[in-house]
């Protein structure tokens, strides 16, 4: 690469690489594959090695998984549905799932599970799409998250050890904490989104990703599990260790078993998609072109402007600053605030990060991609300071 790569400053391009090195050195992440595209052009970084204290090194196709950057996946799926008239933003769900047909509301968030009132209205696929349908991750110690915990709808990064109709069964017997369309809560709709996805298409979720999204991307290393031969390019996943925050073996119950489907495919990332850093970027090209890639469209203009402009009211944001910041959402992913004030997050950006260390976005104002990738899980819904050294630092190197 010469001095400058699409208006990026190779000299400074040359920083973030020793910036991620020392990260690396100090054992913040064992290992990293940081991407910057901007204007045609891209830099990739892989640095350190697959498993810590190993010899294979980082490469620029290692696998990662992919955890809650499925979200936005999810949503561009959605979308392909409703224009073709399969599904409509505001019907109601209950067709479909009839597990969420008439759903109860508790009176109060954390009040006893009896104490309940019918919902004002149905659940819809904006709802879904929103994270308002009613129901999500609940952090406080409550009747309801206690209930969520012992139905096995506990949101973490290996999933369920059921299938979708199960899942959306338990999830229907319980109540909504709040009232459809009146309150963001994390997690929860992209995975009803999935179920939804594989009844309207009489399908299952994965094979439909693959079919629409992933096959005309040329995401080659893209999807729930993995071919044998592909198993040595999966980056092993660790977990801060409590106290000292060093990155330790995370296990799990698919740790082992990539080379076979989950049980649920998620749609919020639960088993988690696997994906490579190119893979990212083609999805993220695809949203950045307003739906378009090299051989036609996945979604209308219209859709993806639809799905990256924030939904959400001020009041449903206040309480949620600690997973939006100073942004809101759109559909399955983030958008970032109009002048936030940060050099390290460009106004109007979108998308997310994923639980167990990645993270990618798109700004349009400055026609760029970031994305990095890590084998540590976060320990807080904040990614840790070397995520946002990428894009300070990212953000720097515009050289136009």
């Amino acid at each position: 690469m010469g001095d400058q790569a699409g208006g990026l400053s190779a000299q400074r391009l040359e920083r973030m690489r020793e910036a991620l090195a020392q990260a690396v050195a100090a054992g913040d992440v064992p290992g990293v594959v940081a991407l910057v595209h901007r204007r045609g052009e891209t830099y990739v970084a892989a640095l350190g090695t697959l498993e810590l204290g190993g010899d294979a090194p980082m490469r620029r196709d290692t696998i990662f998984r992919m955890a809650s950057m499925t979200k936005p996946i999810t949503a561009v799926a959605t979308l392909i549905l409703v224009e073709e008239c399969r599904l409509r933003l505001d019907d109601p769900v209950g067709g479909l799932l009839p597990e969420l047909a008439a759903p109860r509301v508790l009176r109060r968030p954390d009040g006893p599970l009896d104490d309940t009132v019918p919902a004002e209205r149905a659940i819809t696929v904006r709802d879904l799409l929103t994270f308002r349908l009613g129901a999500g991750l609940v952090l406080s110690e409550s009747p309801i998250q206690r209930a969520m915990a012992e139905a096995g709808l506990g949101i973490g990064p290996d999933g369920p050890a059921f299938g979708p109709d199960e899942w959306i069964k338990r999830l229907g017997s319980l109540p909504l904490v709040h009232q459809p369309g009146t309150a963001w809560m994390y997690n929860t709709g992209a995975d009803v989104l999935g179920v939804l996805i594989a009844r309207a298409t009489d399908r299952p979720f994965a094979e439909f990703l693959s079919e629409r999204i992933f096959e005309p991307l040329g995401m080659r290393d893209t999807g729930f599990h993995l071919p044998k031969e592909k198993l040595d390019r999966l980056a092993a996943s660790y977990a801060p260790t409590p106290g000292t925050g060093a990155p330790a073996l995370r296990p799990g119950p698919r740790e082992g078993a990539w080379d076979r489907p989950p049980v649920f495919a998620s749609g919020a990332g639960g088993p988690s998609l696997l994906s490579t850093a190119d893979d990212y970027l083609a999805f993220c090209r695809m949203l950045l072109s307003k739906g378009r890639y090299d051989g036609g469209r996945i979604l209308s203009r219209p859709a993806v402007e639809l799905m990256t402009t924030d939904h959400l009211t001020p009041a449903q944001k206040a309480g949620n600053e600690m997973f939006l910041g100073s942004g809101g959402w759109g559909f399955g992913l983030a958008v970032d605030a109009m002048g936030a004030g940060d050099l390290a997050v460009g106004p109007g950006r979108f998308g997310w990060t994923g639980g167990l260390g990645t993270q990618a976005y798109a700004d349009p104002a400055e026609d760029m991609v970031g994305i990095l990738l890590t084998q540590r899980a976060l320990d807080s819904p904040l990614p840790p300071r070397v995520f946002q050294d990428f894009w300070t630092l990212a953000y720097a190197a515009i050289d136009d």
